[in-house]
């Protein structure tokens, strides 16, 4: 059985960074990318960055490269998402998705999700 879990969200004021964790269980090796997705009230679930598992190759939204970083410790089965210089804009609820390949940014293109975990950006 598959489980994904985030942690890391809350409160920040705009231009403070935070670190989200999403600790796999339950994954094979080969199980391509995992991904983080977000979702801000009323607006649809987007794509923010992936990374495969083995080669950890990354892939990034627009929107966030240059200030988001992922990253993955085999060892301990979890991925993580530095993100630096937070917006308002990045408020949402921040989800770790699995199953899907690299270059995947449609959520229904992934098999496993997460509870999420809520980033809210003060301005």
């Amino acid at each position: 059985q598959v489980r994904l879990v985030e942690s890391g969200g809350g409160l920040v004021q705009t231009g403070d960074s935070l670190t989200l964790s999403c600790a796999a269980s339950g994954l094979s090796a080969s199980d391509g990318a995992m991904a983080w997705f977000r979702q801000a009230p009323g607006k649809e679930r987007e794509f923010v960055a992936s990374i495969r598992w083995i080669s950890g190759n990354t892939y990034y939204a627009d929107s966030v490269k240059g200030r988001f970083t992922i990253s993955r410790n085999n060892a301990e089965n979890t991925v993580y998402l530095r993100m630096n210089s937070l917006q308002p804009e990045d408020t949402a609820v921040y989800y770790c998705a699995a199953g899907g390949g690299l270059l995947n940014t449609l959520p229904k293109l992934y098999d496993y999700w997460g509870q999420g975990t809520r980033v809210t950006v003060s301005s």
